[in-house]
């Protein structure tokens, strides 16, 4: 038997609740006293680095049930696996198109504001031993590398290690396992969706701590770096935050409206999840009640439980319109003349 899960969360609706009791306004509070802290008294602000370490850490706990449990159920429930198929080739088909357009995005808006001009950095006066072991890791990366990094050592470690594409690929398998099985493996799907009642239980359990998280984490940042320290790169932070946005409005605005849907409704309804990821630094600190409240919102549990865990690896949208736009700063801040095919290669390579 099926199980809904739309009372795993609490409901947004039936009867119009005090804001102060509403989950996005006190991260949003939160957000705003966690500032404040850290930047009239900056040791305390340090001094809570736990806070927010500690709730990124409990959420992480529960990342691989989720997405275990919502994989599963959602595969084995779908009629014909040929629709696994099609969600996956459609999804990422979606992922390459619009990840490459904000790489293009990046790009553009790097050479028309160009903020990095006029700083004139010495590239000798850099540390470069600080970027040495990033650099590294990206010379030793291969494609053969990072797929065989999917397949993990057992079934049971893609769950305890962390890593959410070897939880979703081994969740795949065992979730067209049980589908070719059919009728026997009914109760073993059975006790997956009861089981999955408790972890969206815990996960909103959870929640409640997120403005203690945003708050944490919030106080360290501005204590520990201050705000003054953000000054010398406002440009590169308007620019990025100003270019999402139009990203947001313009192109994902756009898919969303050929699609039937309006992404300022969208974003409303995630705004707690949007808030939580701003206070805590943090995507994955979202994932878990992200997926709950697409499921909540209508959407199928085995497109949801496909398309969400590997967007958070292959659609990358707003690091890539950073990462193009941080390597044309950061040229642009040393003097660096980046000629067309430099800044192409830039793009094969992101």
């Amino acid at each position: 038997m099926a199980y809904p899960i739309a009372h795993t969360a609490a409901p947004e609706s039936g009867g119009r609740k005090p804001i102060y009791t509403l989950l996005y306004a006190q991260v949003l509070l939160a957000i705003i006293c966690g500032a404040l802290l850290g930047h009239f008294y900056p040791a305390a602000g340090e001094a809570l680095k736990p806070l927010g370490d500690g709730f990124i850490k409990l959420v992480k706990m529960v990342i691989a049930p989720v997405i275990f449990l919502t994989v599963v159920t959602g595969i084995a429930g779908m009629r014909e696996l040929a629709a696994v198929g099609r969600v996956a080739g459609k999804a990422f088909g979606y992922f390459l198109a619009v990840s490459t357009l904000a790489l293009f995005v990046g790009l553009a808006v790097a050479n028309i504001v160009q903020p990095g001009a006029g700083m004139n950095i010495d590239p000798a006066s850099l540390n470069a031993s600080a970027v040495a072991d990033f650099a590294h890791q990206a010379h030793e990366t291969t494609i053969t590398g990072f797929l065989m990094a999917i397949i993990p050592t057992t079934m049971v470690s893609a769950l305890t290690e962390g890593s959410i594409l070897q939880t979703l690929f081994v969740a795949i398998l065992f979730g067209i396992s049980l589908s070719l099985v059919g009728a026997p493996a009914r109760p073993v799907l059975d006790f997956a969706e009861r089981v999955m009642l408790v972890v969206f239980r815990l996960v909103g359990i959870l929640m409640r701590a997120a403005p203690l998280g945003a708050f944490g984490a919030i106080a360290f940042t501005v204590g520990k770096y201050g705000a003054g320290s953000l000054v010398s790169l406002g440009g590169l932070v308007a620019t990025f935050y100003l270019t999402s946005l139009l990203f947001i409005l313009l192109v994902l605005g756009t898919i969303a409206r050929l699609h039937g849907f309006s992404i300022l409704r969208l974003i409303s309804y995630l705004k707690a999840e949007l808030l939580l990821v701003l206070g805590t630094s943090s995507s994955e600190a979202a994932l878990p009640s992200l997926i709950a409240k697409l499921e909540r919102a209508g959407c199928d549990k085995g497109v949801v439980g496909l398309v969400v865990p590997t967007g958070y690896s292959f659609n990358l949208d707003g690091t890539n319109i950073y990462m193009t736009l941080a390597a044309l700063f950061i040229a642009q801040a040393c003097g660096i003349e980046l000629s067309w095919g430099d800044q192409f290669a830039l793009l094969g390579v992101a």
